[in-house]
């Protein structure tokens, strides 16, 4: 394990649902905004489809505002959603055109993303849909937001910042962030998730598993607590 590099000042976390990044990568998220890192959320989806049993334009209103909530407590002031559909993302050009449009806006030198991987670590589940099409679709997006003559907008500046991109939850990590001192503010973000949790229909508790998460990462790269990520260089 390597240290993720943090001598940069902008990031943009972009994932396709609400609570993707809270299951670790917000917990990172708190860490470089209190080191006075500029973080932007960009969403794929607002998660309509994630609770069986509620209309999905009322899930889709619950869980943009609890993502919002999730942010503001990990330091994130922009919250941004691009109204894919939840549970039915293509890859494709209108899906690397939305994120490379986004790319362009923010400017990022960092670019935060979730696993894509067909499993998780340790070979465990298998992993969704939205997420392989998702997370592939933001690594050739950020080619994509490089090159001017593709997306061609003359509103638009291509952006050749980006130096990686950093993956949470993937099982090629390489490199970790470590949050001893953060783990509070990953916690809180992970509850700002209430309804959504509400509706799963078992017991979850998210200081339990972050702290499982943090030590876990933490063992593997030789701190207190860390956070892993799969780095790509870009």
């Amino acid at each position: 394990m390597e240290p993720v590099p943090e001598d940069w000042e902008r990031a943009l976390a972009i994932v396709p649902h609400p609570d993707d990044l809270e299951y670790g990568a917000s917990t990172a998220i708190a860490k470089w905004t209190s080191a006075g890192k500029t973080v932007v959320e960009v969403l794929g989806t607002r998660g309509e489809a994630g609770i069986d049993g509620m209309d999905p334009e009322e899930v889709a209103r619950v869980r943009t505002a609890e993502q919002v909530e999730a942010a503001r407590l990990v330091g994130v002031d922009t919250v941004e959603f691009l109204d894919h559909p939840d549970g039915m993302i293509e890859y494709g050009l209108p899906l690397r055109r939305d994120i490379a449009r986004a790319i362009r806006r923010h400017r990022p030198e960092v670019v935060v993303s979730l696993n894509f991987r067909e499993t998780w670590p340790g070979g465990e589940g298998f992993n969704t849909a939205d997420h392989r099409v998702f997370g592939l679709a933001v690594a050739d997006a950020v080619r994509d937001a490089a090159n001017r003559w593709v997306f061609r907008d003359p509103a638009e500046e291509p952006w050749s910042g980006v130096r990686f991109a950093l993956f949470a939850g993937s099982p090629a990590a390489g490199h970790y962030v470590d949050v001893a001192g953060h783990l509070p503010a990953g916690i809180a973000s992970l509850r700002a998730h209430r309804v959504y949790f509400d509706h799963l229909g078992e017991e979850f508790d998210p200081e339990a598993f972050l702290t499982g998460v943090a030590e876990q990462g933490g063992r593997e790269a030789g701190v207190a607590q860390a956070v892993t990520f799969e780095l790509i260089a870009l």
